[in-house]
Formats: structure tokens, sequence, C-alpha cells
């Protein structure tokens, strides 16, 4: 017998799916069942993906938010046997360790990306380094991030960031509206590397760390790499597979600059 764990966003739709599927199907603990099954968004299944990831079970998502990259559709019909067909994907996570406030410490996990905001009126003063080079001396601007391969088609695409397909072993560094230097594209680097950022004036140029969509403010320091612990599996029906729908964002973005 197959055992689900069945998570549901508050909105409408994920709460009349919630309804139905009630009657169908007993909710088992994550320990106890065999897959844990979202219904909402990306950013709703971002955030269970951190609660969940502990237990070592495959994600299966149903979207009932807005564009759900990371979800399958809407149509439930055969659940089970849709999920049992479905493939599984794997994807890393990013762990950042951060210096902020007066001296205090906090480790932030990131599945998408971490992005970093100025907090204030004020321009961004930030200081970048990749491994033991520093590749810019001081980047002024709204900010920079740091994308996974998964999350490289959200808001880093947004930002006019590459798209990396999922097992490129890359991550993008991308800056966020860049003042000075104006021209820096960002950069592609291995996701063996240990990312740095330091705010170089943290008193008049406050800013802020999101991990997805958790933030942490009044930031002075990151170290960013890939936790190579933390693997986890997503599971897609073989109509929205993840790889093939970044190939496909991948021959948009360069039709787009032809």
């Amino acid at each position: 017998m197959n055992k689900f764990h069945f998570v549901f966003d508050k909105n409408k739709k994920s709460q009349n799916f919630k309804k139905k599927l009630s009657k169908i199907f007993k909710n088992f603990s994550p320990l106890k069942s065999s897959c844990i099954v979202v219904f909402g968004g990306d950013g709703f299944m971002l955030k269970n993906l951190k609660k969940y990831y502990k237990f070592n079970k495959p994600f299966y998502g149903v979207n009932c938010g807005t564009f759900g990259f990371l979800m399958n559709n809407s149509n439930i019909d055969y659940l089970e046997r849709k999920i049992l067909k479905s493939k599984k994907t794997t994807i890393s996570s990013l762990s950042v360790n951060c210096s902020y406030g007066n001296g205090l410490k906090k480790k932030l996990l990131a599945i998408n990306e971490i992005s970093i905001f100025r907090q204030s009126k004020q321009t961004a003063s930030l200081n970048i380094s990749v491994g033991k080079k520093q590749i810019i001396k001081k980047l002024i601007g709204d900010g920079v991030l740091v994308s996974t391969p998964a999350g490289s088609t959200a808001y880093n695409l947004s930002v006019h960031g590459p798209i990396l397909s999922l097992n490129s072993g890359k991550l993008a560094i991308t800056p966020i509206s860049p003042f000075r230097p104006r021209r820096w594209k960002g950069k592609i680097i291995s996701n063996k590397s240990i990312v740095k950022i330091k705010n170089l004036n943290s008193k008049k140029r406050p800013i802020a760390a999101v991990a997805d969509n958790v933030e942490l403010r009044n930031v002075k320091s990151l170290s960013i790499h890939r936790n190579k612990k933390i693997n986890i599996k997503l599971l897609f029906d073989t109509s929205r597979s993840l790889i093939k729908r970044i190939r496909s964002e991948i021959k948009r973005q360069q039709s787009s600059r032809r």
C-alpha cells in the first residue's frame, strides 16, 4: 500500500482539493509516508521542501499557484497512478553562513537562490570573492544573487541571469540593477566553489539576505557553498519533466537574444 503525506496551501484551490482527497486517502505522517504531496505554488513548495527534506522522501507537487515551475499540473484524476509513474529528479541546495547584527551568526538553506538586497534608499556596496579570487572589488547597486540550476529560471532569470541546465554543475552569480560596474553581467562558477560576499559599508548601506523565502536583515557578510549532504528528490509527470522545462527556457532565452 502506498502511503502519502498531503500538505495543502491555504488558497481556495488547494483547500478544495483537500476536501476531495480527504474522502479518498488517509493522510499519513511524513515519517511513515512513501511520498510527500504538496498542493500550492512554487513558494509553498520551497517552504515545504525545507520543512520536510530531513525525512528523505520524494516530493510530488500539484500546482495551485500561478506558474508552478516545480509543480505538476492540477489534474488529480488517477493521482496515485500518476505519482507511481512519475520520474525522479534530484536537485541540490545552497548552505549560507551569515554574519549579521551585532556579532550574530546564522545558517540558511537556499534551494532556488540566495538574494542580497539593499535595505534602505542607499545602494548596496559589496565585495565578492570566489574561492581565493576576488571577482568584484566593489559592486554598487541594488544587490546580487547566487542561484542554483533549479532556481536559475526564477528570480535569476527576471534580472537577466543565465539559465543553467540541471546537471551543469554550475552556480550563477547575477547582479541586481548594478550601478558600478554598470556593464558587469555576473559570472557562472563551479558548484564546488565557495562564494563570499561582504558588505563594505554596513552602517550607511545596510543589506538583507533572502534565502528563497526566509529573510535576514542587517547582514555583514555571507559565505555560500553547495550543500553536498542535502539532495532533494522531486517527482514529475513524464509530460512535465523539469529538465525539459529548463531546456525549453534556455531555448527561449537564446532566441530572445538573437
